[in-house]
């Protein structure tokens, strides 16, 4: 796994990727921009109090809880931008690692934007329905958003990758039988979302890491029946 996140950060600097990266951070710093200013004007133009004093004090707290939902709904939209790049950044690590692959199979419009989009939303919703205890639980509240998001971003990356090469239900199991690895792997993608700067090209690292976590999965052996429990 250490060596799986230390390849997919390699693959940053990789000639075929540099142009991607490049893209992906420019959306990633802007998409950062436009949430911070939807949050700013939302909290700006809402008049809570009638005494100015307070609303100003409000204000002035509100900075800080722009910044943090910001930063905490980040992550899931710049994943659905980051579903456009899955192909190309799949293709490019596979052409540097894994040569005797074959063509992928060929995935409409429809399914990836769908991945892409269920991931983002079930995160935005659920980070939002936890957001009471990131701000009333002090200590937990890293720990908390680190097994959410490693959950969420560990099945979202896995399917997004995983759906390249076999069909959905076949991709389903798969996750299943290998959801401890699978978790671990959304655990270090979620540490990539939460540092600064890092964060702006995490969702590029987080597709060439689980391409490397989906390669190294034995897919020869039996799989389980596809309603078994995880």
């Amino acid at each position: 796994m250490v060596v799986a996140l230390i390849r997919g950060i390699a693959a940053l600097s990789a000639p075929p990727l540099r142009r991607t990266v490049a893209l992906a951070l420019g959306l990633s710093a802007a998409t950062f921009a436009a949430l911070w200013l939807a949050f700013a004007a939302a909290l700006y133009n809402t008049v809570l109090f009638s005494w100015r004093p307070l609303d100003w004090l409000v204000d002035l707290l509100g900075g800080f809880t722009v910044l943090l939902l910001s930063w905490l709904l980040f992550p899931a939209v710049v994943t659905m931008i980051a579903g456009c790049f899955v192909e190309r950044i799949a293709a490019a690590v596979e052409g540097l690692d894994y040569p005797a692959n074959g063509p992928p199979r060929r995935q409409p419009w429809g399914e990836i934007i769908a991945a892409a989009g269920r991931l983002g939303a079930m995160t935005i919703v659920l980070n939002l329905l936890a957001l009471p205890l990131y701000l009333m639980v002090p200590g937990i509240n890293l720990v908390l958003f680190l097994a959410l998001n490693g959950y969420l971003f560990g099945r979202g990356y896995f399917e997004v990758v995983a759906l390249r090469r076999l069909d959905a239900a076949t991709a389903k199991t798969l996750r299943r039988r290998f959801a401890g690895r699978i978790f671990l792997g959304g655990l270090a993608i979620a540490g990539l979302f939460a540092l600064p700067l890092v964060n702006l090209v995490a969702p590029v690292i987080a597709i060439a890491f689980m391409v490397h976590v989906f390669e190294a999965l034995p897919r020869n052996a039996p799989l389980p029946a596809a309603g078994s429990a995880v």
